[in-house]
């Protein structure tokens, strides 16, 4: 086929295509004692070698990208089943020295009680505070900075607490949790009162009483009425 300039436009092939590696890395969230975490490690391989990163990896030729992440976390934290979804590719042309490569990232909300300690700490893994964060390498930061953006979405129409708290919570514990992800203060009567009227916490007949004599009452998700009322197109937001 000629152009207008009546030059040869050759034909793509498999042969003559330049090579690129695919990887994905994983934003591993979690919520623990009020704070919400990251988890990262240090790099084992070069170039930025002991510097933090985002736990991820080369994605396997007998494997697509969300099997790749779910191995990553599977091999980290021992975690199955758990909430992860894909974010964005990011696929600057420089954003890896080592290699033309681009990053397809998932982020992930876990329970951090049921994590395997032993296993993140043998892959050199650790949490970080979300607003402590150390600087990461390369394009690290910025794919946290959109998972964060997009947990904040998330969290307006799926009961985000359902992943990162533990199965039994008090409403204070899900109000700083809301808190934490949008970085504002609620009411906390407005707070209950909205929650409550969702109806989709179930109470337990039993108190948490680590924070005071009196206690608070726990509650757990109804997350088969929760599952129902998403197909009729249901709005969990706890905000105006």
């Amino acid at each position: 086929m000629n152009n207008k300039n009546n030059e040869t436009i050759d034909t793509p092939t498999y042969e003559n295509g330049e090579k690129m590696y695919v990887a994905t890395d994983c934003i591993i969230f979690g919520f623990d004692d009020g704070i919400l975490k990251l988890l990262v490690f240090e790099r084992r391989v070069k170039p930025k070698q002991g510097e933090l990163s985002l736990i991820g990896s080369f994605v396997s030729p007998n494997e697509n990208v969300t099997e790749a992440a779910q191995r990553v976390l599977k091999e980290i934290t021992g975690l199955e089943n758990i909430f992860m979804e894909e974010l964005k590719c990011y696929s600057n042309i420089d954003r890896d020295e080592g290699a033309r490569c681009l990053s397809i990232a998932q982020y992930a909300l876990i329970r951090i009680g049921e994590y395997d300690k032993q296993l993140v700490e043998k892959h050199g893994a650790q949490w970080y505070e979300i607003g402590k964060l150390p600087k990461l390498v390369y394009d690290h930061d910025q794919m946290v900075e959109d998972a964060l953006e997009r947990l904040r979405t998330k969290s307006r129409f799926y009961p985000i607490g359902i992943e990162l708290l533990p199965k039994q919570f008090t409403i204070p514990q899900l109000q700083k949790l809301y808190e934490v992800i949008h970085q504002k203060q609620l009411d906390p009567r407005n707070f209950r009162k909205k929650v409550l009227s969702l109806k989709l916490l179930i109470p337990l007949n039993k108190k948490d009483k680590t924070g005071s004599k009196k206690g608070a009452y726990l509650y757990k998700f109804d997350y088969k009425k929760y599952k129902k009322l998403e197909e009729k197109g249901f709005n969990f937001s706890i905000f105006k």
